[in-house]
């Protein structure tokens, strides 16, 4: 028999306790109220449509926020930064790029979702504030060939990333390790 503290050979221990310490958090919050005084809001609106615009100069700044906003409420994980969802929705640019027809559908896709939502809520979707109305919106459209192509491409554009596996408590392939049967059966820390 095992001693309770000492994992078993291969397997990862998962501290659950926080790791900040008083005086990093008082440090870290004095930092961002500097950061929130000299940095006025509207930069920072505008630094993130600079970003967009960037990440998407074949459909917009606007189809890409938008398409963004979609992917962060199809799949929902607040831990997540927003640059893997960019980083995920970012190839429909490319093909748009490529292919006219698919431009089509993702700019004609977006209109349809706004229209939706200036129905419903007399505003754009991403300007919808409260995600449960923006699901409502999604599920309008889930039928359609733009809502399936984002969400099929979103499935692999977002959890194949190696950079949001860790995040996500996933630590990857385990056949070449042996499996996790012996390796991490029971260290998932999420489901608690």
């Amino acid at each position: 028999m095992r001693n309770k503290t000492t994992p078993p050979t291969g397997m990862r221990l998962v501290e659950k306790r926080p790791r900040v310490s008083r005086r990093g958090f008082l440090q870290g919050s004095g930092i961002t109220a500097v950061g929130v005084t000299v940095i006025p809001a509207s930069s920072l609106v505008l630094g993130m449509k600079n970003a967009y615009a960037q990440s998407f100069p074949t459909l917009g700044s606007h189809v890409g926020t938008t398409l963004v906003r979609m992917a962060r409420d199809i799949f929902p994980h607040d831990k997540l930064a927003e640059k893997f969802y960019v980083q995920a929705v970012a190839p429909h640019d490319a093909a748009a790029a490529k292919d006219p027809a698919l431009k089509q559908l993702i700019s004609d896709g977006v209109a349809t979702l706004n229209a939706q939502a200036h129905k419903r809520y007399g505003k754009t979707y991403t300007e919808v504030p409260s995600e449960p109305e923006r699901v409502v919106l999604l599920k309008e459209i889930e039928p359609t060939p733009f809502f399936q192509k984002i969400k099929g491409d979103l499935v692999t554009g977002l959890y194949d990333n190696k950079e949001v596996w860790p995040q996500l408590g996933y630590e990857g392939s385990s056949w070449e390790k042996g499996g996790y049967l012996n390796r991490g059966f029971n260290d998932i820390d999420w489901i608690s």
